[in-house]
């Protein structure tokens, strides 16, 4: 006999998960869903020859039905065998068998519902080719297949089960039986599906690269059509195409400029490199988003979620470090042990959203180490030792720790992140809700404008469809550092770690060497947008910049008070020309150096006072002498103006006088 292996594509007509019923058994039919689960390829019987025990005759081609399958009785008419069988493996038809859990997509689930789940069959040569965490469509078709462990006691395994002996004095156990010993109750059955393809939902149109080995290889460019490259050349020809580009990041949301930027490029990512040890270095761009409640936090982590295909959103506080890195799980049918993917197994290759960064326990915390920075997660329980792939970038949205960001303190007293984490992330920025007269109609009149119109108010220049094209051919790219970009990457390095080292320096978090990899990382992603081969000295300064709005300190600004000291002694009158005559000073030549800069820093010191202690004084001083013109108004007795020491005596007793 003779097998024909018929597969079916490009059949996007496909049956939701949850209407798959017994109407739908035996007919061709497609399911789309999300893989959690796979085991491994093991033989299967697919027609098994047996030799009667009895008479020896032999009997071909038996069709095993979803389990172990005899003949039913021996084709010899004087023999009449029912039972005694043996299977002869070299005449028998084997094939590579697989089953996958496929569950249902997010969108699919109605409201207060479970997500469904169903076993999905894989033969011959499409087993291995749907991974955890894919969005697969398969076609086959749904059997009715027996339920044992339905009718199993709990915790027995369904092929291995015991019966005690009936009597003290009976030897021994008696032997293991398999669905026979089920007697006579009747059999429990359950919907599975047996595959005849499998296709990657919409895989190579999404920023979804499959081969890491590959990354930026020709022959990934070479999946595109022609018209796809002349539309993507024809965006990038656009003129000021790439603020064009982040303005149709998450158009719902108003503003906020630089983070569309840094969640552009963490769609583009770097390049993954291996050493000649075999070390992979990170190519993905993790983004960590701090700021005040209703910020539009979860909106951009939202709709990262959903532009790209391989993805994961969840939330920090319900989310425990199984469930984020992998857990080992136990085969309920087979009683062995098997790798439970976690979120950021599910999301390899792709980006993983976690919100309420900030809540999750300590030891969730450092369960993801080792998967932010070198992309695996190891594994040593239950006699499983693995290294499994991580090769996701992280999006994570955090609140301050007081509910609002204190601009008098700096970035680690805001947030409950420890700086471990903090420096695997590339590109931290802080939102905070300030009211701004300007800002505010902005945001208001674009809010009930999408409200009002819906998706007539979102006009952005790029549609989504066209932004994941652009997207994904911008990754096949695979651009290399230049020499001169090489020169201005280690001395804008250099000028940073000197600034980090300077006293009285504020900024977010220390300098290392991860952020001159992060630095590497955003150059890349910036020649990928601009579609270069190669990175120019012009990516790296704009990596640079980013780099620089992300680091610094949000802190209040600074009143200097210098320019105040001279007008308190009468001597600098706007106006005299005399102020206007160069000094001996200022004619003799100016000697560079250190020692001179320090004796002119010396020379004038600057008076600095934080912009909260100033509006504090301000107003205090502002509240005394609308008390003292209402006393005057009131009393009729002017006891003379307010002088420079009244002032002054107030300003010393604020602490004590004023709560505000």
């Amino acid at each position: 006999m003779m097998f024909v292996k018929i597969h079916i594509d490009k059949n996007y007509c496909y049956t939701r998960l949850r209407e798959l019923g017994t109407a739908e058994i035996g007919k061709l039919t497609a399911v789309m869903g999300v893989v959690t689960r796979t085991s491994e390829v093991r033989p299967e019987l697919l027609q098994g020859t047996f030799k009667c025990l009895d008479c020896g005759n032999v009997v071909k081609n038996v069709d095993q039905q979803f389990k172990y399958t005899e003949p039913i009785i021996c084709v010899n008419a004087t023999c009449q065998n029912r039972s005694k069988w043996a299977l002869l493996r070299q005449e028998s038809k084997f094939t590579d068998w697989q089953r996958v859990r496929m569950q249902e997509t997010s969108k699919e689930i109605p409201a207060g519902s479970l997500p469904r789940s169903l076993d999905v069959i894989l033969r011959h040569e499409i087993v291995e080719k749907a991974r955890a965490g894919d969005t697969v469509i398969f076609t086959g078709t749904v059997v009715a297949v027996p339920d044992v462990m339905a009718l199993t006691s709990p915790g027995e395994r369904a092929e291995c089960r015991r019966e005690a002996p009936q009597r003290k004095n009976a030897s021994g156990v008696q032997g293991v039986k398999g669905l026979k010993s089920l007697g006579v109750r009747d059999l429990s059955y359950r919907l599975a599906f047996v595959a005849n393809s499998v296709q990657v939902a919409d895989g190579r149109r999404d920023v979804d690269i499959r081969e890491r080995d590959i990354d930026g290889d020709d022959s990934e460019r070479q999946k595109f059509t022609e018209e796809e490259e002349d539309e993507v050349v024809r965006m990038r020809n656009t003129p000021d195409f790439f603020n064009k580009i982040v303005d149709s990041i998450c158009p719902t949301v108003f503003g906020h400029q630089e983070i569309k930027r840094a969640v552009l490029l963490m769609l583009l990512g770097g390049v993954h490199k291996i050493t000649h040890e075999g070390i992979n270095l990170r190519g993905d761009i993790n983004v960590c988003i701090v700021g005040d409640p209703s910020c539009a936090k979860s909106q951009f982590l939202k709709y990262t979620a959903g532009i790209v295909p391989r993805s994961v959103y969840t939330s920090g506080k319900s989310s425990s470090a199984a469930g984020l890195t992998a857990t080992v799980a136990k085969e309920p049918e087979t009683g062995e042990f098997c790798i439970e993917a976690g979120a950021l197994m599910l999301a390899d290759n792709g980006v993983c959203c976690i919100d309420e960064f900030d809540k999750m326990d300590i030891k969730d915390q450092v369960a993801i180490h080792e998967a932010m920075e070198q992309q695996t997660i190891s594994i040593t329980k239950a006699g499983i030792q693995a290294t499994l792939n991580a090769r996701t970038s992280i999006l994570a949205a955090a609140n301050p720790t007081g509910g609002r960001y204190d601009r008098s303190k700096p970035l680690k007293y805001n947030v409950a992140l420890p700086p471990a984490i903090l420096s695997r992330f590339d590109l931290v920025y802080i939102m905070i809700d300030e009211p701004d007269e300007t800002t505010d109609y902005h945001i208001a009149h674009h809010i009930v404008r999408v409200h009002q119109k819906r998706e007539e108010a979102l006009a952005p220049e790029f549609s989504t469809a066209e932004l994941k094209r652009y997207i994904a051919f911008a990754k096949s790219l695979k651009p290399q550092l230049s020499a001169e970009a090489k020169k201005v990457l280690v001395e804008s390095y250099v000028t940073l770690r000197r600034g980090d080292s300077t006293p009285g320096t504020r900024v977010a978090y220390r300098m290392t060497v991860r952020q001159l990899e992060a630095l590497i990382r955003l150059s890349e992603a910036i020649a990928r947008s601009h579609l270069e081969r190669v990175v120019l000295p012009a990516h790296v300064r704009l990596a640079v910049k980013l780099l620089k709005t992300s680091i610094i300190s949000v802190e209040s600004y600074e009143v200097d008070l210098s320019d105040f000291q001279d007008a308190d002694d009468g001597t600098n009158v706007p106006g005299d020309n005399d102020a206007d005559q160069p000094t001996e000073a200022d004619a003799a030549p100016q000697q560079e150096g250190p020692e001179n800069d320090q004796a002119a820093d010396t020379g004038k010191k600057k008076l600095v006072i934080t912009e909260e202690h100033f509006q504090r004084v301000t107003q205090a001083l502002v509240m005394r002498l609308r008390q003292h013109e209402e006393s005057v108004t009131k009393d009729g007795n002017d006891t003379g103006l307010y002088t420079t020491f009244s002032c002054i005596a107030i300003f010393l007793l604020i602490p004590y006088s004023v709560s505000l």
